[in-house]
């Protein structure tokens, strides 16, 4: 046969081959649901990390974070998180800046890594009390943490007990904020802290929102101090707003740094007439001799979550700690699963 007549007959086939085979129907490729849900944990709060992981009966997620002699840090994912629903656990405890600082990098080598949605779980906030200007020539700093994060190439912040509820719009990304009022109010009840007999305080006016709900948790009536701050990390009280004499005083914040506000506002209730005060707070700082401080204070109970690390050695007597890792994971999982969070807590969630 010669080659023209070949060829021929291969063109022939080729025209046939296409008249006949059906056209395809779509110009895409369909899968099947696949998710990946996968957690990291940085050198901020690696306990708590391990705590929530254990609650999701998973393992934490292999990364390798290492501090150079100049002080720089140092990623890297030691697995493919490629397509992965990646949660970074660092809470914002000393050295604020280098557990911030590795929190980006740690958001960034995620978003190069192609993961699908990277979110921060941020159960303390850093610079959160910095929301506002209160004199002039001072940065917003908890804007300006919201921008890196959001440069950095977190999806998504997972957050507790915010200092003021602004922070939320500094993002342009969805922010969920927990709140651990319903642990504390569980708490108080299960000691039979509840009804006619206790006063909830709150202890300035930003926080009678607050103060208000927490009361009705625990049915009883509410009370709000009047405090100044003539000094950073300092606080005084001028009055008590409400009644309080012949009840148990539960006064909640959502931060304990130096204890002054609750040395001052544990003295001022007792002048005013409390039986004993019970203070309560989710993150509990306890920086420089606060422990010390409030050990010595007309306490009878201080309460707080693990949304930082604690010290249970230097522990008193006086200090409890909640876990708060059955929240953060029941909420993580709200999240994978495009759950409601809001429905974790009954829709009382928004404090501000």
């Amino acid at each position: 046969m010669s080659q023209t007549a070949t060829d021929d007959s291969q063109v022939a086939d080729l025209e046939t081959a296409m008249t006949t085979d059906p056209k395809p129907e779509q110009h895409w490729i369909e899968r099947g649901p696949q998710k990946r849900l996968m957690l990291f944990s940085g050198r901020s709060h690696p306990a708590l990390a391990q705590r929530i992981a254990d609650k999701l009966g998973i393992e934490l997620g292999a990364v390798e974070l290492e501090t150079f002699a100049n002080g720089e840090t140092y990623c890297h994912y030691k697995e493919s998180i490629r397509g992965s629903d990646v949660f970074l656990v660092q809470t914002g405890c000393p050295p604020v800046d280098r557990n911030l600082m590795e929190l980006l990098l740690m958001a960034q080598a995620a978003k190069l890594a192609s993961a699908k949605r990277i979110t921060a779980v941020m159960p303390w906030f850093p610079y959160s009390r910095q929301e506002k200007k209160s004199a002039p020539r001072e940065p917003i700093s908890a804007k300006l943490v919201a921008d890196f994060l959001q440069d950095a190439g977190v999806d998504r912040v997972l957050t507790m007990d915010l200092h003021a509820g602004q922070i939320q719009g500094f993002f342009d990304i969805p922010v969920d904020h927990m709140t651990a009022l319903p642990l504390f109010a569980q708490y108080f009840r299960d000691k039979g802290l509840s009804g006619e007999s206790v006063v909830s305080v709150s202890p300035d006016p930003g926080r009678a929102k607050m103060a208000r709900k927490f009361g009705q948790m625990l049915e009883c009536d509410m009370a709000v101090m009047n405090k100044t701050r003539p000094a950073h990390d300092q606080a005084a009280i001028s009055q008590v707003i409400g009644d309080v004499k012949g009840k148990v005083a539960l006064m909640g914040d959502d931060m304990i740094v130096t204890g002054g506000t609750l040395v001052a506002a544990a003295e001022a209730l007792k002048k005013a007439g409390a039986v004993s005060v019970h203070v309560f707070a989710t993150h509990g700082h306890f920086a420089g001799d606060a422990i010390e401080k409030l050990a010595g204070a007309e306490l009878a109970e201080i309460v707080v979550t693990d949304t930082v690390p604690i010290d249970t050695l230097n522990q008193p007597d006086t200090l409890t700690v909640l876990p708060v890792s059955g929240l953060l994971g029941e909420t993580i999982l709200s999240v994978f699963t495009d759950g409601s969070v809001s429905a974790i807590f009954a829709g009382e969630n928004q404090l501000f």
